[in-house]
């Protein structure tokens, strides 16, 4: 506990000057703890006491000098009934204010520094604030730090200043200092970057809500706004229709009938055609796409130019028939949206019919390739045949024996026949011409018969081997009617297989046949699908949100890389 020490007796210096006098007599006080009850009552306490012994310094002052009246007034601290009342209430304002004790001495030493007469710390408060001066505030505090003059001693009084009497010497005071420890300082500064950077954070969260404001959320309400009273309601009708083949049963491909494998390329060519510009046209022929979208009922996002060209046409197509193809179970899912509902269905139907019709001339010409081909090949086995058959009868008619084998057969038969009467009758002469006397008329029979059948046996045998009236002999054209019949029976192969051929692929191409089978059938509906307002919104805020965490995710790293 520090107690205020107390004077018993002061020296005061007479000067010519009441107020000098007055200065000269008011000691100096010492300084107490800041913020502290005791010592503010402490300090109104003796300041109390300095009024009055000020007052009687007056007086006795005032029997000496001569000054003028206001002059000496204001000096000696005489002052009439009103003004005394008029100080005496300012200075118990002052007092209730609760000014600390710091705050005290902080006025008195700026009084000082004006050169202010003053007798106690309120009075001093009271006259800085008839000047117009505030005595707290921090410029008044750093004019009074001046610098040491180094010519005087330290110690030494400054003859220019006003100097007080002194109760402690200064070298031996005990009492507590003003200045903060280094503790409470550097609590004071954490406590003022704290608040710097808390200020920093307030002004860079609200930067961070203005930018978010205009480029995220100020769109997304444009976005919001035209999906829920601009956009003009769209009807989409639903279908789903198959890519069949016929059915081939006892073969292979019959197990992948009815499949995605089997009509995987025909579903995908189907797709494509029905996304195709030429798909488009034909719709735009028949029904009027374009004449639908040019509507001035509908919203300028999604009508369509009246002078719009077939490209632009098309990209409203695209955006209004959706196609697609599950592979797993082979299966062509459309949606078209119109903006009225019997529209859309009146599309889905024209382009399921188109659809229909691309899939029948999908396999038509290959199949009928395949069967002309084999009907081409039937044609040319059967040309070929009757050629053969034709040098056949040729060869039969130009030797005038429809059978030269049997001929030959024949002729061999004779030849053997006439050929064992010979080695008989030549067994009979000889025979007779074993006898003694043979008989001459027998000898000459059988003679004459021997000579007989030579000459019938050559002349077989010549018409075996020797050409005949300028035509060839019968060996030869045994020959050539043999290459013919084998030729006319090569023939009759090729032709049976061109036959079996033909029915084969008659078969196949009738196998091939693709069938366009209508699943669901597309219906009109009665509720608009689109726009998808609450859905739409959101994805253009995530959009939105995705395009400014880049864009400041990039303007960040380029200025850290520039700043480095």
């Amino acid at each position: 506990m520090t107690t205020k020490p107390k004077a018993k007796k002061f020296r005061i210096r007479r000067t010519s000057s009441g107020g000098a006098a007055a200065a000269a007599a008011r000691p100096v006080e010492a300084p107490g703890p800041d913020s502290s009850a005791k010592a503010a009552g402490a300090t109104t306490q003796a300041s109390a006491s300095e009024v009055k012994s000020t007052q009687a310094t007056a007086s006795a002052g005032q029997k000496d000098a001569k000054p003028s009246a206001a002059t000496g007034q204001a000096m000696s601290g005489q002052v009439s009934s009103a003004r005394e009342t008029k100080t005496s209430t300012d200075i118990d304002e002052i007092r209730r204010e609760g000014l600390t004790g710091r705050q005290l001495r902080m006025a008195r030493r700026v009084a000082q520094q004006h050169n202010l007469p003053v007798t106690s710390d309120f009075e001093a408060v009271r006259l800085l604030r008839l000047k117009g001066i505030d005595p707290f505030k921090r410029s008044n505090m750093l004019e009074l730090v001046v610098p040491q003059n180094k010519a005087r001693p330290e110690g030494a009084p400054d003859p220019g200043a006003i100097q007080l009497p002194q109760t402690v010497p200064a070298a031996k005071t005990t009492l507590p200092s003003t200045e903060l420890s280094p503790a409470e300082r550097r609590n004071k500064e954490i406590q003022e970057i704290q608040r710097d950077i808390a200020k920093r954070r307030r002004r860079k969260l609200w930067l961070l809500l203005g930018r978010l404001s205009f480029f995220v959320m100020l769109p997304t309400l444009i976005t919001g706004y035209y999906f829920y009273a601009v956009a003009t309601p769209m009807y989409s009708a639903k279908s789903e229709f198959l890519v069949l083949k016929a059915d081939s049963a006892g073969s292979m491909s019959g197990l992948l009938s009815g499949t995605q494998f089997a009509t995987s390329q025909d579903s995908t060519a189907v797709q494509s055609f029905l996304q195709s510009k030429e798909a488009m046209l034909r719709l735009d022929e028949e029904v009027g796409f374009k004449a639908h979208f040019t509507q001035d009922w509908i919203d300028p996002i999604q009508r369509l130019d009246p002078a719009a060209s077939n490209e632009q046409a098309y990209k409203i197509y695209s955006r209004n028939v959706k196609i697609g193809y599950d592979p797993t179970e082979g299966v062509i899912r459309m949606e078209v949206t119109a903006a009225d509902p019997v529209v859309s269905a009146e599309f889905s139907d024209r382009l399921i019919s188109y659809a229909q019709e691309k899939v029948n001339h999908l396999s038509e010409q290959k199949r009928s390739d395949q069967v002309g081909e084999a009907e081409a090949a039937l044609e040319l086995a059967e040309t070929k045949r009757r050629q053969a058959q034709e040098h056949l009868v040729r060869l039969q008619q130009k030797g005038a024996v429809l059978d030269p084998e049997g001929v030959i057969l024949s002729l061999r038969s004779q030849i053997s026949t006439f050929e064992v009467q010979l080695q008989e009758k030549e067994l009979e002469l000889a025979a007779l011409m074993d006898n003694t006397r043979p008989n001459q008329a027998k000898v000459a029979g059988a003679e004459a018969d021997i000579s007989r059948l030579e000459a019938l046996i050559q002349r077989l045998n010549d018409r075996m081997t020797d050409a005949a009236a300028g035509e060839n002999s019968l060996a030869s054209l045994s020959v050539q009617i043999q290459m013919a019949q084998a030729d006319l029976a090569t023939r009759d192969l090729m032709l049976q297989s061109a036959l079996q051929q033909v029915e084969t692929t008659r078969m196949e191409a009738n196998r091939q046949v693709r069938y366009l089978t209508t699943a669901v059938e597309p219906v009109p509906s009665e509720e608009p699908s689109y726009p998808r307002k609450f859905e739409n919104t959101i994805l253009a805020f995530l959009i939105f949100s995705g395009i400014y965490l880049m864009c400041s995710l990039t303007a960040s790293i380029l200025r850290e890389q520039v700043s480095s």
